[in-house]
């Protein structure tokens, strides 16, 4: 095969490879989708588990039928969202060839172990609490009878005393003390069938020896109410060996809970791991290939001096080309991903126009040359690439973030340094360092690493002052564009603190021409 169909298969193989590259990442993006998808799927579950175990504890504390109904209520509404939840989580399927290699959360043996526990312990919780609703409602029920006869027993016992006392009856005076004696037995401390029957006993005695009519309708009140007594105890017994059940059950879903929310941290980090090695292995394989073709090249250069100054000078054309093409679809690539990891957060592709633009001119105004101003702004758009990382929940969460959420969201910085920094490539070499950097601060309160002054690499505090005046700008989820009045007087308060005091000079000095490039890359 000549050098000329050589170099043309060559390239339409390369071509291929690249598309396959596009192809891949698009079924990673995808996949990082589902898995985000999965993980939140899982959270709710969990929350939802939580939910009903608190009303479980919420049952045994309320005395109130009313209370009782609506914690009911409340418990069906969450099992409900917990069946539906966890449908939606076994019916997910792997959709891309990609799934051999690629870590899906939800199938994970230790994850479906631990669903498929959770699920059997929500279905004991399930049954245990309609059950125990029952037992609960029958209790307060009797309750509420013992309530409503106590204070008609306490009166006629008075009223039976009252006649005794007149009576001047030693022996009837001593049997009611008798009878009074365990009445508060079976009311109020012991509760049980002896006590009942050594009550009831007293009562007839009383009966036996005296008159006192009171004593007839004292009997049946008092059986009455030591039914309830002893109902209510039963109950109660049955209630505690439900609750001991319940709480176990309770006590293993927690368990499971945490280890869940472990096994969901890691598989992450795994997937972020295996990621990596496969856009690595497609990297080295292009490098590879084009090692291949430059030695097939030079192997199979067998012509004569003008021909092989005229191939020569042919060959060059197209590695040129070659290159060129290489050159731009590694800035494509470049500027693509960093798009990616913008729209995650719901931010347009021109904010990352407009950054890598001000980057480019404040890097010409601080004295960077030509070639490394526009490595700059080539690399610039890789800023935020560490989003990738970061859940939708919080990315794009409205309001302002808790603390958890924001130092979960500060760690975009690092993992886009981790995700760029193996790199060789000079325009990857840039991006890595504007990745870790640009939200670090002059007077050292930025993170990831606390910087300061002059510590901070010119690449991270160009892009800082780039970065910052396009978002606060610009529309985001969580708030308003603001307008240039409030934008000029936080630099010029941020000046020496935030930002790069002499940077910050440059940037008034030349406001006009950053103002120039918003207006040609305005949002639509």
């Amino acid at each position: 095969m000549n050098i000329k169909k050589l170099v043309k298969y060559s390239f339409i193989v390369i071509s291929v490879l690249i598309f396959f590259i596009f192809g891949i990442n698009k079924i990673i993006l995808s996949q990082i989708k589902k898995n985000d998808i999965v993980k939140e799927h899982i959270a709710t579950l969990l929350a939802m588990q939580e939910n009903m175990n608190k009303l479980i504890k919420d049952i045994d504390n309320t005395a109130n039928i009313n209370e009782l109904e609506k914690i009911k209520k409340d418990f069906f509404i969450y099992e409900n969202k917990f069946e539906k939840i966890k449908n939606r989580l076994v019916s997910l399927e792997n959709q891309n060839i990609l799934g051999l290699f690629l870590i899906e959360i939800h199938k994970k043996e230790q994850i479906q172990s631990n669903i498929i526990t959770l699920t059997q312990n929500e279905l004991i919780i399930e049954n245990s609490f309609d059950i125990l609703f029952d037992i609960k409602s029958e209790k307060i029920n009797y309750q509420n009878l013992f309530n409503n006869l106590y204070p008609k027993e306490s009166k006629i016992r008075t009223q039976i005393e009252q006649k005794i006392m007149t009576q001047h009856n030693f022996l009837l005076l001593k049997e009611f003390s008798d009878m009074k004696y365990y009445s508060k037995e079976i009311l109020f401390q012991h509760k049980n069938q002896k006590s009942f029957t050594q009550w009831i006993d007293k009562i007839n005695s009383l009966i036996k020896h005296s008159q006192i009519e009171e004593l007839n309708e004292y009997l049946i009140i008092a059986k009455s109410i030591g039914g309830y007594i002893l109902k209510i105890e039963e109950l109660k017994a049955e209630e505690n060996k439900l609750v001991k059940s319940i709480t176990q059950a309770i006590s293993s879903s927690n368990k499971i809970n945490a280890e869940v929310k472990k096994d969901i941290e890691k598989l992450s980090l795994e997937f972020q791991n295996t990621v990596y090695t496969i856009s690595t292995i497609l990297f080295l394989i292009t490098i590879l290939f084009i090692i291949i073709l430059s030695y097939k090249v030079n192997k199979n250069v067998s012509l004569s001096v003008n021909e092989i100054e005229q191939q020569v000078h042919n060959g060059l054309e197209e590695i040129n080309k070659l290159n060129q093409e290489i050159t731009d679809t590694q800035r494509e690539v470049v500027f693509t991903m960093g798009a990616i990891g913008e729209s995650r957060s719901k931010e347009t592709g021109n904010h990352v126009k407009r950054v890598a633009e001000y980057s480019k001119l404040l890097a010409l105004l601080s004295g960077l040359s030509e070639e490394e101003s526009e490595m700059l702004k080539q690399a610039s758009p890789m800023h935020d690439i560490g989003k990738v990382g970061i859940s939708d929940a919080i990315l794009n969460k409205p309001g302002r973030f808790d603390e958890n959420e924001r130092l979960t969201m500060n760690t975009h910085a690092q993992l886009g340094y981790d995700m760029l920094k193996h790199s060789s490539r000079n325009l990857l070499k840039t991006a890595a360092i504007v990745a870790y950097e640009h939200h670090e601060k002059w007077d050292g309160t930025g993170y990831p690493r606390g910087l300061k002054d002059e510590e901070i690499h010119i690449y991270g505090r160009i892009t800082a002052i780039a970065d910052v005046f396009d978002a606060l700008g610009s529309d985001r989820c969580y708030k308003k564009a603001w307008d240039d009045e409030k934008i000029f007087k936080l630099f010029m308060e941020e000046k020496g603190k935030h930002f790069d005091p002499t940077l910050i000079t440059l940037f008034f000095d030349h406001l006009s021409e950053f103002l120039k490039i918003r207006d040609n890359f305005k949002d639509t």
